[in-house]
């Protein structure tokens, strides 16, 4: 079964639409166990509400990818969830085949990968891993900072067409044309996110960050097209974090 098809699947059974981003801020290196605690923590509490947990570099610098994460990822897949590395892979086919082999080998089921970096010797060979292991490629499309329009909303020439086009349309149509699992598409831009979802349809689902800390509603996320919402620090830095969850877990369910 594809990732994407397991996705759909999770979130089905969890009634949930919610991807964990398991963050937090800076701990030193000697606290490393009290941050594995504290991040096994928060999934405990949360599990229930989420159908997906992301991981970034908050939690791979500092645990080590096949030795702290690892655990965290097999504890993931025991609590029924599925684990996406946040490692927005962008670099040569050669260093990126290592990158997706090691991350892959400590049980991932998704890498989210940035396109910039085009497809022969570039993304192919993550996707041509992915597809043997029946693993996932998340598109980055528009990311949720201030600064994403520097690059992802900039002005290209297709050398093909001789037209101009966005750089994200091109991401987007890149997804669809590389049979991506998904599109990061930031939460707080949702006019990007229906226009995007304009050309992936229900072809390629869309994953929108960005919701809460950094100013996006989950409610308008999903009307404009998402079907993902990644929540980070409204849930990870909450007093309670079962409870914040919990919370936005039954607004979702209310709104639609």
């Amino acid at each position: 079964m594809s990732f994407k098809a397991k996705m759909e699947e999770t979130a089905k059974k969890k009634e949930s639409s919610i991807v964990l981003a398991l963050d937090f801020p800076f701990h030193s290196p000697e606290k490393r166990e009290e941050l594995l605690v504290k991040a096994q923590d928060v999934l405990e509490a949360v599990n229930a509400y989420v159908c997906a947990v992301k991981i970034n570099h908050h939690l791979v610098l500092p645990l080590g990818t096949l030795d702290g994460v690892q655990k965290l990822v097999k504890r993931i897949h025991e609590k029924g969830l599925l684990a996406i590395m946040d490692c927005k892979v962008n670099d040569i086919g050669a260093t990126n085949q290592v990158i997706a082999d090691y991350y892959y080998a400590a049980g991932f089921d998704a890498l989210i990968a940035n396109p910039f970096v085009g497809w022969e010797e570039g993304l192919k060979p993550i996707f041509d891993t992915a597809r043997r292991l029946q693993r996932g490629v998340v598109l980055l499309a528009y990311m949720s900072h201030k600064g994403a329009n520097e690059g992802y909303g900039q002005t290209i020439y297709d050398e093909k067409t001789g037209a101009k086009t966005a750089q994200y349309i091109s991401f987007a149509k890149k997804a669809l044309n590389w049979n991506a699992d998904g599109a990061v598409v930031g939460a707080t831009y949702p006019e990007k996110i229906s226009e995007i979802h304009e050309i992936l349809g229900e072809n390629v689902p869309i994953y929108s960050p960005g919701i809460g800390a950094q100013g996006g509603a989950a409610e308008t996320a999903l009307k404009a097209g998402a079907r993902y919402l990644i929540v980070g620090r409204d849930i990870t830095l909450a007093q309670s974090p079962g409870e914040a969850a919990k919370k936005l877990y039954l607004a979702i369910r209310h709104a639609r």
